[in-house]
């Protein structure tokens, strides 16, 4: 069996995952924020949120790191010189910023201390899709 090939689907695998998450958690919290009154409701969400986050989300961005690591090695660590990674990495850095700032938003929507508004939510689900949109060309055209 080819070992980079292994890890390369694990790594999607992981990748794929992840940003469902990255896509899914801040819709929850709109529906959250959108129904403060019930608390039935907010109970509801607060266990999709949490099992979201803590169950599937933080495993599969820490698979995603551990096989791209594990790719960068694979393909040796020269490949570290070439523009077009040094980007791809930045953007995941700042993937992973983004999913522990869903984090902190997940405390303050369970502590009820959120003052984000519904439409906050709905535009900061955005950024998932634009660095992802990002990391794919850079990946797959390595244009740098």
């Amino acid at each position: 069996m080819n070992t980079y090939l292994l890890f390369k689907s694990l790594h999607l695998i992981a990748v794929i995952s992840w940003m469902a998450g990255l896509l899914y958690l801040p819709r929850i919290f709109v529906y959250h924020v959108e129904n403060y009154e019930k608390k039935e409701t907010l109970d509801i969400f607060e266990t999709m949120e949490r099992r979201l986050y803590n169950y599937i989300m933080r495993p599969a961005m820490l698979f995603a790191w551990i096989f791209g690591i594990v790719l960068i090695y694979l393909n040796g660590l020269d490949v570290l010189a070439n523009l077009w990674i040094q980007i791809k990495l930045a953007l995941v850095i700042l993937l992973s910023i983004y999913h522990e700032y869903l984090g902190k938003c997940l405390s303050q929507l369970k502590n009820r201390t959120n003052t984000k508004s519904a439409k906050f939510y709905r535009y900061i689900n955005e950024v998932p899709t634009v660095l992802l949109i990002a990391i794919i060309f850079i990946v797959v055209f390595k244009p740098i």
